[in-house]
């Protein structure tokens, strides 16, 4: 990347369970321009990348554009820069960014692959599993509600509470505890683990310096796109 990609207009375009933690580090004084998209999106793929697809599309200036999503699903497969440049974080989803790092994620991983992950953004925005039996429920009724829950969870061992802060930690527990007291019908343990910020912090420190991205972030010139390829490491 040169000087002068550097210096293009920042821009954020994000998971709406990103931007507590954003809004710590990324003030208005660094960006021209910041919009947060629903969770929701994520449980379609294809319209993840159509949403971010015109979000970027609707940019007139040429601008240094951070995405604040990983892979997701695929989601992100095929997303075109046009004559902007892209930065975001090279990882399948956002776990590792709220655990800090990709290697703090592999650890976690390797340690408990079994683990569906909560944090305050997820409580916040409605993505759970008590919520979804809940809409199931009221759509399809309980039998097929628990046949439905039971497909998608029945695999996993932990639910651990993903918080920054150990405000956070108080602050959401209860509604943390409340998600894990109906998982525990598949067998499910609660933790809670302290995260680190610091993946957003460099990910604003590379912003300024894109030729310092190294292997946890991805940059995508102009008229290039984003592939599932990137992620692979």
């Amino acid at each position: 990347m040169t000087n002068t990609d550097n210096h293009l207009p920042k821009v954020v375009i994000a998971c709406k369970i990103f931007q507590g933690l954003m809004e710590r580090f990324f003030s208005s004084e660094q960006l021209s321009q910041i919009t947060y998209l629903e969770y929701g999106l994520h449980s379609v793929p294809k319209k993840l990348r159509e949403e971010v697809q015109r979000q970027i599309d609707s940019l007139e200036i040429p601008s240094l554009v951070i995405l604040g999503y990983g892979l997701c699903g695929n989601g992100l497969h095929g997303i075109q820069s046009g004559k902007h440049v892209l930065l975001l974080p090279r990882t399948d989803d956002c776990i590792a960014v709220l655990l800090g790092s990709y290697q703090s994620y592999r650890q976690q991983f390797d340690a408990e692959p079994g683990t569906y992950y909560l944090s305050k953004g997820w409580l916040e925005s409605g993505s759970n599993p008590l919520k979804e039996y809940e809409r199931y429920k009221e759509t399809y009724g309980a039998d097929q509600a628990d046949w439905l829950m039971d497909t998608q969870y029945r695999n996993y061992k932990r639910l651990a509470f993903v918080a920054h802060h150990i405000e956070d930690l108080e602050t959401y527990r209860s509604d943390a505890k409340e998600v894990a007291a109906y998982c525990q019908r598949w067998g499910m343990r609660y933790e809670e683990i302290l995260g680190s910020d610091s993946y957003v912090q460099r990910l604003l420190q590379v912003a300024s310096k894109l030729d310092q991205a190294g292997e946890d972030f991805l940059v995508v010139p102009p008229g290039k796109e984003i592939t599932q390829a990137m992620f692979l490491r």
